[in-house]
C-alpha cells in the first residue's frame, strides 16, 4: 500500500494518504502528475475523506470535524495566523477554511452534521477568515465608486471587467496548452465547479424584491430550470469523467496549490457571512461578466487537443448562457442592490474585485508553471 505521509499531529480521521490506498487514474491518457483520482463515487466508504491535511491546523479542523474531538484547533489557528507571511498562499490555513466550509456545505458525508454549528469549529472559522478577509481587503485594488444607480453600478463592473489582466488562461489553452495542461485545468476548476453555483447561492433568502428576482432568474439556469440533467455542475462532472478524471467531489485536492482553495474559500466566505451580502453579489456579477469569451475559447482548446462533445458541452453551454446572465447580473442583481441599499456599494465592488484578483492568481499560477515546463499541481515534496 502506498501512502501520502504522515500528519502533523495525530488525527483519528481516515483520509486518503493515512490508510487509504492510491487509485490509478481512469485513463492512461491522463497525466502521471495527477496522482490522487478516486473511483467516481465515494459512496461504497462515506467515513473516508479523499484528502489529507496540510499542517497541524487542518489535521485538528479534520480530526473535530469527524470524530468530534477538539485537539486544540482554535489555539493552533491563532497561533498559526499570526504566524503566517501570506495567509491567501498558506496551504495549512486555505485547506483549514475549506473543511470549516464544507462541512456548511454538506460536501462530504465523514463530516459529521450535528457538528456545522459547533461553537469551537466556528470560532476558529472566524478567526481563520477574519485574517483572510483582513489581507483581501488590503490586496485587492477597488475601483472608484460609482453613482448607486443600477446603470451607473452595471457600466462600473463592465468597465472593472473589461480591463486587460495580462496573459490569458483562455487564450493560452485555445492555443497552446497541451493534453496534461487541459487535464490540469480541469482539476484545478473542479473544486469549485463540481459545487457551481452554491456559494452565490447562499444570498438567495437575505435579498429581497429586483436583486432577489434578478438572483433567482441566473441560479434557476445554473440548476437546469428544473432538469436534473442540465445542471451546470453535473455538465461538468460528465466532462471530467468523459476527459478520463474522476468527478468524485474532492478527489484531487490533494492535488491543488493554496491558491486555487483560496478563490474557492473567498466565495464561500462572502456567501456564508450575511455581512458581505454586497461582495457575493458583487463577485457573481464579475464572475458572470468575464465567463462567456473565456469558455468559448476553453472549448476551442478542448476540440483542438480532441475532446469530443461530452467533455466539451459543459464549456458550451455558458457562452449562450453567461452572455445573458452577464446582464442580469450587471444590471439587475448588482446594479437594483446598489439602488436598494446604497451603503453595499463598497462591498458590491470590492467582491467583484476580489472575484478578479483572486482568479487571476490561480491563472497566473497555471500559466507561470507551464511556461516553466512544470506542473500547476503540487509535487509529492509540497504534501
Amino acid at each position: 500500500m502506498t501512502r501520502r505521509g504522515s500528519p502533523l499531529v495525530a488525527p483519528r480521521v481516515l483520509v486518503k494518504g493515512l490508510g487509504f490506498p492510491r487509485v490509478a487514474p481512469h485513463s492512461a491518457s491522463v497525466s502521471p502528475a495527477l496522482s490522487s483520482p478516486l473511483p467516481s463515487t465515494l459512496d461504497d466508504d462515506d467515513a473516508v475523506l479523499p484528502f489529507t491535511p496540510r499542517g497541524p491546523v487542518s489535521a485538528a479542523v479534520l480530526t473535530h470535524l469527524v470524530d468530534g474531538t477538539d485537539t486544540g484547533h482554535t489555539a493552533l489557528a491563532e497561533l498559526a495566523v499570526m504566524a503566517s507571511v501570506d495567509i491567501e498562499r498558506d496551504d495549512d490555513l486555505q485547506l483549514a477554511l475549506f473543511a470549516l466550509y464544507a462541512s456548511a456545505y454538506g460536501a462530504f458525508p465523514a463530516f459529521r452534521a450535528d457538528l456545522e454549528w459547533d461553537p469551537s469549529l466556528i470560532t476558529t472559522r472566524r478567526m481563520i477568515e477574519t485574517t483572510f478577509e483582513r489581507s483581501l481587503r488590503r490586496t485587492v485594488e477597488v475601483p472608484e465608486l460609482p453613482a448607486p444607480t443600477a446603470d451607473a453600478v452595471s457600466r462600473a463592473l463592465f468597465a472593472l471587467t473589461g480591463r486587460d489582466a495580462g496573459p490569458s488562461l483562455s487564450r493560452y489553452l485555445a492555443r497552446k496548452a497541451t493534453l496534461d495542461h487541459a487535464h490540469e485545468f480541469l482539476v484545478q476548476r473542479s473544486v469549485y465547479t463540481l459545487r457551481e453555483a452554491d456559494p452565490h447561492s447562499w444570498a438567495i433568502p437575505r435579498l429581497t424584491g429586483r436583486p432577489k428576482a434578478a438572483l433567482v432568474e441566473i441560479q434557476s439556469d445554473e440548476y437546469g430550470g428544473g432538469r436534473p440533467d442540465r445542471v451546470h455542475a453535473a455538465l461538468f462532472a460528465r466532462a471530467v469523467r468523459a476527459a478520463g478524471l474522476s468527478d468524485a467531489y474532492g478527489a484531487y485536492l490533494d492535488d491543488v496549490p493554496a491558491v486555487t482553495l483560496a478563490s474557492h474559500n473567498t466565495m464561500s466566505m462572502f456567501g456564508l457571512n450575511r455581512r458581505l451580502l454586497g461582495a457575493i453579489v458583487g463577485h457573481l456579477a464579475a464572475f458572470e461578466m468575464t465567463s462567456s469569451i473565456p469558455n468559448r475559447l476553453y472549448a476551442e482548446g478542448l476540440r483542438r487537443l480532441g475532446f469530443g462533445d461530452d467533455v466539451c458541452e459543459y464549456f458550451d453551454e455558458h457562452v449562450e448562457a453567461d452572455a445573458v446572465h452577464e446582464q442580469i447580473a450587471g444590471r439587475d442583481l448588482a446594479g437594483t442592490l446598489a439602488e436598494d441599499h446604497p451603503e453595499m456599494l463598497p462591498d458590491i465592488l470590492f467582491g467583484a474585485a476580489a472575484c478578479l484578483e483572486v482568479d487571476d492568481r490561480v491563472g497566473r499560477h497555471m500559466l507561470d508553471a507551464w511556461s516553466r515546463g512544470a506542473s500547476s499541481l503540487r509535487t509529492e515534496d509540497e504534501r
